[in-house]
């Protein structure tokens, strides 16, 4: 039996880290999605992204069409593993341009509670981090893919 090395800098089991990590992220997202999905039509018409949201000189439904493909359809990819890569590609996009345009630079905000940091650029930085790690052994990725 292994035992637990809690003093140690060797992984426990990395698979099952990458799994948690990606179920977690993913799910986090996809609520946000939801959300969008669900309002699209008041949301669309609202004054944020009709005026303070333009991408590729388009506002309203159809950056917020982007955002919820982005945010809910591709966060369900990640959360079972599949075209895992790919499907990082639109949350990084949609979080680089959270982050960089719609509240440019703002990492660190304040509010009545103190301050917060820009969920979209920690987002950003995790996304990135699954990125480069990939999906891990505990994904369709891995079962379609490995080389048998």
């Amino acid at each position: 039996m292994k035992r637990l090395q809690l003093f140690s800098a060797n992984s426990i089991n990395t698979d099952i880290g990458l799994l948690l990590f990606r179920v977690v992220m993913g799910a986090l997202m996809a609520c946000y999605g939801l959300q969008k999905l669900t309002h699209f039509q008041e949301m669309a018409a609202s004054d944020f992204w009709m005026k303070e949201v333009s991408f590729l000189g388009m506002n309203g439904a159809f950056p917020l069409g982007l955002t919820v493909f982005a945010e809910f359809f591709c966060s369900l990819l990640l959360i079972v593993g599949l075209f895992t890569r790919l499907s990082l590609i639109p949350l990084l996009i949609c979080m680089a341009y959270i982050f960089l345009v719609v509240f440019p630079f703002s990492m660190v905000m304040h509010n009545d509670n103190g301050f917060e940091l820009n969920s979209s650029f920690i987002y950003f930085i995790l996304y990135l981090a699954l990125f480069f790690t990939g999906p891990g052994k505990y994904s369709l990725d891995y079962k379609l893919l490995k080389k048998h």
